[in-house]
């Protein structure tokens, strides 16, 4: 046997396909429909109830548009409802084109400066290689939000709105993937002469993506006067102020003390270690990026506490699984794929992981949760994606009682709600985390998942990072 497939095989594959009424059935109905509609579990939709016990928005959803912004939406809006509370304003938005003008920048600068590190590499070398690859991407982590917020500050939305570009990032950052990766060809090329040369070329290749940035997205404001009427039709001045000044006194939350909580359940990963991302970041001499990894009940636990006592939690996930746009929910069992296809569907996380099956693809946050008897029965979602999806743009996510281990579909999360891996990446173990940890700011049922991008190890060993877009 060599492994081919004979005639013979494929003959056999027809025959035993085309022999069974059930197969013919399932194919006659997905060639028509989706095949969400023909295995959606309609016992779980006729019970879907969107009521929950702790609700803390009351304002419209953000939309992110065409862009991976996800991460900084998440982290805005965790931090505008402070800003709505303190200036009785009814909705407010910090400017997501702003945090993301410095992102990009600074996350250029952390790709040259990662290019002269690596520059007596191959190109080809694992580590260079997926710094190129990686390059001018949208997507994020927490720790990279609160580098932002502490080293630029922020704007209210009007200061610097949306353009077409920071709603439609596609041809922007090819744009930016190209200058980059020529940069880097220029970068290594004058890493021959020293690193002093290496650093005088990146200086040049920083003017280049600063002007790309401004023609796209405009020039950020570095003072702006503020003044807002409030619900009560009330008119407030406060002056003029720098983006700096003005998150020092409106941000409410210590976003620096918040650490980001992941459930790894491998054996690879033991829980009460912390670990990091190399090459996963954006402001240079920023905080890491860390993952305390944890069971899922503590994670549970902190989130419940901290929704409970008023504030929101920033959370990651692989959104696309077990999800409903038009139900507004995410409930492990929402699609019965194995009736459909005669197939078991039965990874655990631990192997979702190890196999590539789930990725964090997504950011959001928790604006409420349903808690009965003490134990969170479902969540309350506020996404990003404009109030034409969802439920006005909110959605719902079913806690699986503790112990189910039913998993229908490869990334639905048979002990806890839908899954949702916040980091990926090749890790390394970080240093073990010394300080109390006071909040949670990463609410996570899986992370780190995947191939070259989700294993635990030792720290000698290079590897690669994603990002939440």
């Amino acid at each position: 046997m060599d492994g081919t497939l004979a005639t013979a095989d494929l003959e056999r594959l027809r025959k035993e396909f085309s022999a069974n009424p059930t197969y013919r059935l399932a194919q006659n109905a997905v060639t028509r429909v989706t095949i969400d509609d023909v295995t959606i579990n309609k016992k779980i939709i006729n019970a879907i109830n969107h009521s929950i016990s702790t609700t803390l928005d009351d304002w419209k959803v953000t939309n992110q548009e065409r862009s991976g912004r996800c991460w900084l939406f998440a982290g805005l809006n965790l931090l505008r409802a402070g800003v709505m509370r303190k200036t009785g304003l009814k909705d407010f938005e910090f400017s997501q084109n702003y945090a993301m003008f410095w992102d990009k920048l600074e996350r250029a600068n952390y790709f040259l400066e990662a290019i002269i590190e690596t520059a007596d590499r191959d190109a080809d070398d694992r580590t260079v290689a997926f710094l190129l690859e990686s390059v001018a991407g949208d997507g994020g982590q927490w720790n990279m939000f609160a580098a932002l917020v502490a080293k630029h500050g922020l704007v209210p939305k009007g200061y610097m709105p949306e353009t077409q570009s920071s709603s439609d990032t596609g041809r922007m950052n090819s744009v930016l993937r190209y200058q980059l990766r020529q940069g880097a060809r220029t970068v290594r090329e004058a890493m021959a002469e020293g690193p002093e040369s290496a650093r005088a070329a990146k200086a040049e290749i920083m003017r280049v993506v600063y002007r790309v940035l401004c023609i796209h997205l405009g020039t950020p404001p570095e003072r702006f006067d503020w003044q807002w009427t409030d619900k009560d039709k009330k008119f407030h001045r406060d002056g003029v102020l720098t983006p700096q000044e003005f998150a020092a006194k409106y941000v409410e939350l210590p976003v620096s003390d918040y650490v980001c909580l992941v459930n790894d359940p491998r054996p690879s990963s033991p829980l009460g270690r912390t670990f990091t991302v190399e090459y996963l970041g954006n402001v240079i001499g920023g905080p890491p990026v860390i993952y305390l990894n944890v069971a899922t009940q503590v994670i549970k636990d902190v989130a419940v506490a901290a929704l409970q006592g008023g504030e929101p939690v920033w959370f990651g996930c692989d959104v696309g699984k077990m999800m409903s746009n038009e139900y507004a929910y995410w409930d492990a069992g929402l699609y019965d794929l194995p009736s459909v296809y005669d197939a078991t569907f039965d990874l655990d996380k631990a192997a979702r992981l190890t196999f590539h099956e789930s990725a964090m693809t997504h950011a959001m946050l928790f604006t409420g949760v349903d808690v009965l008897n003490g134990a969170p029965r479902r969540w309350r979602v506020e996404n990003s994606w404009g109030a034409d999806r969802g439920k006005d743009g909110f959605y719902t996510m079913k806690c699986c009682p503790p112990g189910t281990r039913w998993a229908p579909w490869p990334g639905s999360d048979a002990r806890g709600t839908a899954d949702a891996p916040v980091g990926a990446g090749r890790t390394r173990p970080a240093r073990p985390l010394r300080r109390r940890v006071r909040r949670a700011r990463c609410l996570d049922q899986a992370a780190l998942p995947g191939r070259v991008r989700g294993d635990l190890r030792p720290r000698q060993e290079r590897g690669r990072g994603d990002r939440l877009a």
